[in-house]
């Protein structure tokens, strides 16, 4: 492993390791905090540069061992992380999820969200990491491997969760469900188990899932919510996962996925084709492989016997493909407030811990001492959870302030945007939304949602083959998330690559997921409406309503060529007459100095700059109505100032505006 390289500098997950003592005035005077940095993952740490540099080592063998368990070389991580550690043991309890008023007892916990994900570990237990090791499993999966059904992906999960690293060997294969107290599900949220049973204890029961059965149910994990994996569910898919990694037959897993998910061949006979037996005989294999495995007895026995600590036993060994010292680090000093204001934006995302984020937060923003870009950026996601875009937006701009490239407050800006008008209404900002997404992702270049959110201002704007451009590129990096393979047939329609549409949709009709399979059906339905008259059928009974005197000499949109400016799609030869206003001029960036503003035409302003010698002149018809960033308000008095501006082109010199920014405003 080689030491922090520039691209590493740009990774996708960041670990945060911090102890909560920052909280406590005894400990913060002579705190000193840490940025360690391997090649995948960041650590910041109070503790000392070699604790920083263990948690990065076992992150970066991790992610190694998956890779080595489904034969990947190469791996994605899509979703920005940030691992939170804390140092104490009381410290952990104060920031961890609560289940019947008290903290949790797990050594870790996992949080999902629309932006990015928060893993927080108590390093006060040994090996802590382990207690996130099912959810890693399910990160890994989503962003590496192709759409599989509920029962491989918990039970892969769960053989992942038996993973513990010796010093020079990656140990596999142990029950991974021996007597833990609480079950973590995918979205952090805590499950008390009374005296749960273990996947051994449970599988020596004599009645097991017929294999048909098990092989085509539907897990409540496909929406995120696993609850308790003391079932049946979650032994027998584990222990077929286990069987098929360690017998060797990934390549005939492989086949059979593509004949059930692909062909759609039932279970039964996909199996016979696949492994070369019928299903009674993969029922007796599956079962003699369990029963062979004695360090789980070993362990089980072990277990029950009086204040005997449960000591799960491996299966398997395999080589670590480098030790924890062979990982290079690097490390930078981090100021106190900083690392306070990220532990604060991990509780904003805990629904018991929000209220006194939000007050540790305003706090340290009250203070110039204290005031960072993290803690601005922080409240504007909760001002943006809270539905409220404006209080969201006057965060964002402080943060740009303090640093106008942050790139968690630039996708702030682009979530805060995308939020303002998910259903239907006018969306604040959408050219600086697209600006900010630049900026992002050239930061995090593999972080799906960025291309998503960038997808979808693209094909509101109006640019349907940008729009493309950015869902393939979702896609390429959530291969899992049907909502962006729909968002990519809907840019293809944009487009009029209908072909392309077509494909996709017939592949999400099938969909398991009814909103996706019900969405995909309407499209097709209406494709041939949208083929011939430019517009879907909601969209031209609208336009008629609003519309109903049609304009003369009416052209229809399918002679139209695809990459035309003009705003107008319509058709004389259509059942309803039909206009509609969709601006389909790209928009354009420019940095220039402002000269003056017009508005002796209220609400209507025309703003002159210069850029180059040149003088350029936009209209807007509302002034009131602009998106503008930098500063609360649009003034027709500004004069000699500079300004970025996001634009469509009217002639060669003059344009209507989308959007102003006052990159100096309040200094």
């Amino acid at each position: 492993m080689s030491t922090l390289s520039s691209f590493a500098r740009r990774i996708l997950t960041s670990v945060v390791f911090v102890c909560l003592g920052l909280y406590l005035p005894a400990h913060g005077a002579d705190q000193r905090w840490l940025r360690v940095s391997s090649d995948h993952f960041i650590v910041i740490t109070d503790a000392g540069e070699k604790p920083g540099h263990d948690v990065a080592a076992h992150f970066e063998q991790m992610r190694s061992i998956f890779g080595q368990l489904l034969s990947r070389s190469k791996l994605r991580m899509s979703e920005p992380m940030e691992i939170i550690a804390i140092r104490g043991d009381k410290d952990y309890a104060q920031l961890a999820p609560q289940v019947d008023g008290k903290a949790i007892n797990s050594a870790g916990f996992w949080l999902s969200g629309e932006d990015r994900i928060f893993v927080v570990l108590n390093l006060f237990e040994p090996d802590s990491w382990r207690a996130v090791e099912h959810q890693f499993a399910h990160y890994m999966l989503n962003y590496n491997y192709p759409p599989t059904p509920s029962w491989f992906d918990e039970g892969f999960a769960e053989y992942f969760a038996s993973l513990n690293l010796a010093a020079r060997n990656a140990e596999l294969g142990s029950d991974p469900e021996l007597h833990p107290s609480f079950q973590t599900d995918l979205l952090g949220h805590q499950v008390e188990v009374k005296n749960p049973k273990s996947f051994t204890e449970i599988l020596q029961n004599p009645v097991w899932l017929a294999w048909p059965d098990l092989l085509t149910m539907k897990n409540r994990a496909a929406n995120g919510q696993e609850g308790t994996h003391h079932t049946l569910f979650y032994a027998q898919s584990w222990i077929l996962v286990h069987y098929l990694l360690n017998k060797d037959k990934m390549s005939e897993l492989g086949k059979y996925f593509g004949l059930v998910e692909i062909q759609r061949m039932p279970v039964d006979q996909a199996i016979q084709q696949a492994f070369g037996m019928p299903v009674a005989q993969l029922d007796q294999e599956v079962k003699a492989y369990f029963r062979s495995l004695a360090p789980l007895f070993n362990a089980l026995d072990d277990s029950q016997r009086p204040n005997a600590p449960p000591i799960p036993q491996a299966t398997n060994q395999t080589a670590l493909p480098f030790s924890a010292d062979d990982v290079g680090t690097s490390s930078k000093s981090l100021p106190i407030p900083e690392a306070q204001a990220l532990v604060d934006e991990m509780e904003l995302r805990i629904p018991e811990r929000r209220q006194h984020a939000f007050d540790q937060l305003q706090k340290l923003i009250d203070d110039p001492k204290t005031e960072t870009v993290v803690a601005h950026r922080a409240l504007a996601w909760a001002y943006v959870q809270k539905g409220d875009t404006a209080h969201a937006f006057e965060e964002l701009n402080a943060a740009v302030q303090l640093s106008a490239n942050d790139p968690w407050t630039r996708f702030g800006m682009a979530l805060a945007s995308y939020h303002s008008g998910e259903k239907g209404a006018r969306v604040q900002g959408l050219a600086n939304m697209m600006e900010s997404l630049q900026i992002v992702i050239d930061e995090y270049p593999d972080f799906a949602e960025a291309y998503n959110m960038l997808g979808w201002a693209r094909l509101a704007g109006g640019g349907g083959n940008a729009a493309v451009e950015s869902m393939k590129q979702a896609v390429l990096l959530s291969p899992r998330d049907e909502d962006y393979q729909l968002r990519l047939a809907r840019a293809y329609l944009a487009a009029k690559k209908f072909d392309d549409a077509t494909a996709t949709l017939e592949r999400l009709k099938l969909s398991h997921d009814p909103h996706i399979a019900q969405a995909a059906t309407k499209d097709l339905e209406d494709l041939p409406f949208l083929k011939k008259y430019g517009v879907p059928p909601e969209e031209a009974a609208a336009a008629a309503k609003s519309n109903p005197v049609a304009a003369p000499n009416q052209k229809s949109a399918n002679d139209e060529d695809e990459d035309s400016d003009s705003d107008e799609a319509v058709s004389s030869s259509s059942p309803v007459n039909v206009k509609t206003t969709v601006d389909k001029r790209p928009v354009t960036f420019l940095k220039a100095t402002l000269l003056s503003v017009d508005c002796s035409k209220p609400p209507a302003a025309l703003v002159s700059v210069s850029r180059g010698g040149k003088i350029l002149k936009f209209r807007t018809p509302d002034y009131k109505s602009l998106a503008v960033i930098g500063t609360a308000d649009f003034s027709c008095a500004w004069k000699g100032i500079p300004v970025n501006l996001n634009y469509r082109a009217g002639g060669k010199a003059d344009g209507d505006l989308v959007s102003i920014e006052i990159p100096d405003a309040g200094h």
